[in-house]
């Protein structure tokens, strides 16, 4: 049997970062190598598995017992986030970790440290795999990728191991919010659903934020700066000023819990035109509205100021918060809880401050809640995972199996 850490360190050899100024589905034809790759390894296990032209891997492992139980579906995304590069990523393996810094060796001076990220101390004693520092890791979610293929793997192998019918699912963009746009819901067959794309071990989730995004585009005026005055309008300075009208106290640095957000993501532009790009993240569903109805308000604020046509929105939802589709299921919550208690773990539920598949996959009749993939600092170069979360989740898995297979 394939080690989970040699399967992880495969999967993200492969660069499968999506592009969100990309049309296409999947948005990047990179993620068909993994999603390939996927389906070809389930196959060889025996494993009926689909590749269809969207980019979704759906797999269906039969059950073996005589009662009829539902069928439960495992879910992670391969695509990684645009955030930081997904190329030639070159892991660190760090045995018995010993509580201190972790040199990233492809970046001079640049290190792991628990003076900035305590969590590191939860994790002294054991083998952590980080990034060198020149590109992000992939754990997620080829984290929650490894540990589904390894309880595949395990039931394979194992055919003793009672369970009811298991489908299994790959999907791309996710981490530009289109990940299941075009999954179809009932050909993959499941009944009930996990993603495996959560944080740090014991991570349980599900609720989510509501999630929009504001693309703004400022239209200035030109004007040669020797003789610009009362005619020029610089496109720059009027996005700085629009920017400084959102309540600085809901910007991510500043939140936490339940609380949302504006977050400024992209700026970009000259004195005759910028660009703008937000997200906009609130738990409560009224709270939400108001914070896109404040971004539309402050463009007309600039409109008045400077005439109209100077700012210029496009809101868009993304998803919306899963707690009222997978509330009147909570039994999927209470297995999820009791495989973990059997593993070992004490379950943490919390609300995710971001969003998952398994969002959009609720509202589309999939309850569908998020279980831990173990990493942490996801999307950047101090990405890290600890070998043995990596392990639980995978354990997780087949305990949840196991509690539907008893009823």
């Amino acid at each position: 049997m394939e080690r989970i850490l040699d399967r992880f360190l495969r999967y993200v050899g492969v660069d499968t970062q999506s592009n969100e100024e990309s049309e296409s589905q999947p948005s990047t034809a990179k993620q068909l190598n993994l999603l390939r790759m996927l389906r070809d390894e389930l196959e060889a296990l025996g494993v009926q598995a689909t590749l269809d032209e969207f980019g979704y891997v759906m797999a269906t492992i039969p059950s073996n017992i005589n009662s009829t139980i539902p069928a439960i579906g495992f879910i992670a995304h391969v695509d990684t986030a645009p955030d930081a590069s997904g190329a030639d990523i070159k892991p660190q393996i760090i045995n018995e970790y010993d509580g201190g810094e972790i040199e990233l060796k492809g970046v001079p001076g640049l290190s792991l440290k628990p003076s900035e990220f305590p969590e590191m101390l939860h994790y002294v004693g054991e083998t952590l795999i980080t990034t060198d520092g020149t590109t992000l890791l992939g754990a997620d979610d080829k984290a929650g990728v490894a540990e589904i293929m390894d309880a595949v793997q395990y039931m394979v192998e194992h055919p003793d191991f009672k369970h009811g019918e298991i489908k299994i699912g790959f999907t791309p963009d996710e981490e530009i919010g289109r990940g299941v746009v075009k999954f179809d819901v009932p050909r993959f067959g499941a009944d009930y659903a996990y993603t495996m794309d959560g944080g740090e071990i014991g991570e349980l989730e599900f609720e989510n934020f509501n999630a929009a995004s504001a693309k703004i585009h400022i239209q200035g005026r030109n004007v040669h700066p020797g003789y610009a005055k009362g005619k020029m309008k610089n496109a720059i300075l009027v996005g700085m000023e629009l920017n400084s009208l959102l309540p600085v106290e809901q910007r991510p640095e500043y939140t936490e819990g339940y609380e949302g957000f504006f977050h400024l993501i992209g700026f970009s532009g000259s004195v005759e035109e910028a660009d703008i790009t937000y997200i906009i993240r609130d738990h409560d569903r009224q709270k939400f509205e108001e914070k896109k109805k404040t971004v539309l308000d402050c463009c007309g604020f600039i409109n008045l100021k400077y005439g109209q046509g100077t700012a210029n929105p496009v809101v868009k939802d993304q998803y919306y918060n899963m707690r009222e589709q997978v509330e009147p299921h909570y039994q999927v919550v209470e297995k999820a809880v009791k495989a973990m208690e059997k593993a070992g773990i004490k379950p943490k539920i919390q609300p995710i401050r971001g969003g998952t598949d398994g969002a959009n996959l609720s509202f589309k009749g999939l309850p569908c809640p998020n279980i831990f993939a173990g990493g942490l600092n996801f999307h950047g170069k101090m990405e890290f995972v600890p070998l043995r979360s990596m392990e639980k989740a995978s354990e997780v898995i087949l305990n949840i199996i196991s509690l539907y297979a008893e009823g």
